[in-house]
């Protein structure tokens, strides 16, 4: 995940032929980037953490030390690596001689369409689409979802009431399932991206943040600038429209993100963003007219006072505070 802190796992015991596997996380509460912290797991234990399945997500988030946010040992290098085939459930192999695909299926001609759907035969589709979808339970039974929602929310439903889509041809090909899928398409458990475990390992475990998921593919990068020059909230506003397109907007965990990596390496404690508060209408707005959905302020941080702004930390846990209109901070622009 995006972050400073990171795990390393050390490899005690690697079981391929029962698939069993004992090993330890280690939790180093160190600031580092993703680069520096491999380095210092292989140094010092095997490598960054790789995560096999539910269960590992599970020790990662009941260790007592973790808190926030960590680096694992995921990585993507779109530029260098061609994109793979992986089947959600974990354990399940992609292999090119045992596939359903339709004529001239797949092909790399739409660099955005990296999930699988089926009426039958398969087809790559994009990720946010939306269509119902099947299900895998431990007991060898699939389950059809009606609803149709993104392949993302589909793998993290699942997940959380059976055990993940359906994937490999045991579970895609059979009787049950033909009757099952009628005349619809269904998202199944196969999708194609660039990351790779830092390890080498061929785990196809993945985990995303429903708002943040990004496959390399689907989503655009959000575009900023942090300008390092202190300035009121209003001399950054007009900045930010003069020179590039305006003050940032944060409408999810996604964006978030992306602002936190810029505000770590500004020059003032707090970095402008563009939010307001308004005394007529008693409500806070950004100024691009995007909607307040996401909110991320500090304790105490939101006063409803007329003359206030939002800026963010520049550090911790880059929480949001409303500071006066006249104090003078670094901020960041959008660009697009």
């Amino acid at each position: 995940t995006n972050g400073s802190l990171y795990f390393c796992h050390f490899l005690d015991i690697l079981c391929f032929v029962s698939t069993c596997y004992l090993y330890e996380y280690h939790f180093i509460r160190e600031d580092k980037t993703w680069e520096e912290a491999q380095k210092y797991c292989r140094e010092n234990y095997a490598d960054l953490a790789s995560v096999f399945d539910m269960a590992d997500m599970a020790r990662l988030h009941e260790s007592k030390e973790y808190e926030g946010k960590a680096w694992i040992g995921l990585f993507s290098n779109p530029g260098k690596e061609n994109r793979m085939w992986h089947w959600s459930l974990p354990g399940v192999n992609y292999t090119e001689h045992e596939t359903r695909w339709g004529a001239s299926e797949p092909d790399d001609q739409n660099q955005n369409e990296n999930c699988v759907k089926t009426r039958g035969n398969w087809t790559h589709a994009r990720c946010d689409q939306m269509m119902p979808f099947i299900c895998y339970d431990d007991g060898k039974s699939i389950h059809l979802i009606e609803e149709k929602i993104t392949w993302t929310k589909a793998q993290n439903y699942c997940r959380d009431h059976y055990t993940d889509l359906a994937s490999g041809l045991d579970q895609v090909d059979g009787q049950e399932f033909k009757i099952l899928k009628k005349s619809q398409d269904l998202w199944i458990g196969l999708f194609r991206d660039t990351w790779r475990w830092s390890d080498g390992s061929n785990f196809s475990f993945r985990h995303w943040d429903m708002e943040s998921f990004n496959d390399g593919q689907n989503k655009k990068k959000y575009k900023l600038i942090l300008i390092n020059e202190n300035k009121t909230w209003e001399e950054a506003l007009d900045y930010c429209r003069l020179y590039h397109t305006d003050l940032v907007s944060i409408t999810n965990p996604h964006q978030q993100r992306w602002v936190e990596r810029r505000a770590k390496n500004a020059s003032s404690p707090y970095i402008w963003v563009g939010l307001r508060y308004t005394c007529v209408m008693d409500l806070w707005f950004w100024i691009s007219d995007k909607l307040v959905c996401y909110e991320n302020w500090a304790d105490n941080g939101k006063i409803e006072e007329c003359g206030r702004c939002a800026a963010m930390e520049r550090g911790g846990r880059y929480q949001w505070v409303s500071q006066r209109e006249h104090e003078k901070y670094n901020f960041i622009c959008s660009t697009e």
